[in-house]
């Protein structure tokens, strides 16, 4: 599917696009790639269905718990979220058409230091000619970002510096009486 500037920005803006949004305990899926699969399946499976449709798509999977995370597939033509479609014009020229590409998007505070990580997981002929290697692709890269997210230590603020001189005790001076 291609599309162009124009159009996709209105869409973006307008959220004229399929939207999913399945959430699920760390638990339940915890480090398995068979307990994962299942959900892998349907949000690619809903990717093909928008492809089909020359719909735009953001489907998402929040997993709850400790270190809470989001993973997202969107459709877009550059590596950037929807929530930052307005920076998009700022990369592509009016009045032509691009290709759409399927991007893997994990948020969480624990993923690095700025809490977002995308990456393109597929390009619209990959995801239809293969989509099972694509959801394979997709929970291997969920159990990734899982692992990252498990094991992140969080950089440690640095005190601020204090320009306050330390406090210096006065000598009592005494007088003797004669």
């Amino acid at each position: 599917m291609k599309i162009n500037l124009k159009d996709l920005n209105d869409k973006i803006e307008n959220q004229d696009y399929i939207q999913d949004l399945e959430t699920v305990k760390y638990a339940d899926i915890s480090k398995s790639k068979s307990k994962i699969k299942p959900y892998a399946e349907k949000m690619v499976k809903e990717v093909v269905a928008a492809f089909k449709h020359n719909s735009l798509v953001q489907t998402q999977l929040a997993v709850t718990g400790q270190r809470p995370a989001t993973f997202a597939l969107e459709t877009n033509i550059i590596n950037l979220p929807y929530a930052n479609y307005k920076k998009i014009a700022n990369f592509f020229e009016e009045g032509q058409e691009y290709d759409l590409n399927v991007y893997f998007e994990t948020r969480s505070e624990y993923v690095n230091v700025s809490g977002f990580r995308i990456d393109q997981l597929a390009t619209e002929d990959e995801i239809e000619k293969d989509s099972a290697a694509i959801v394979d692709k997709l929970v291997d890269a969920i159990i990734e970002k899982l692992t990252t997210i498990r094991e992140y230590k969080k950089p440690e603020k640095k005190a601020a510096k204090t320009t306050k001189k330390p406090a210096t005790k006065k000598k009592k001076t005494t007088s003797k009486k004669k």
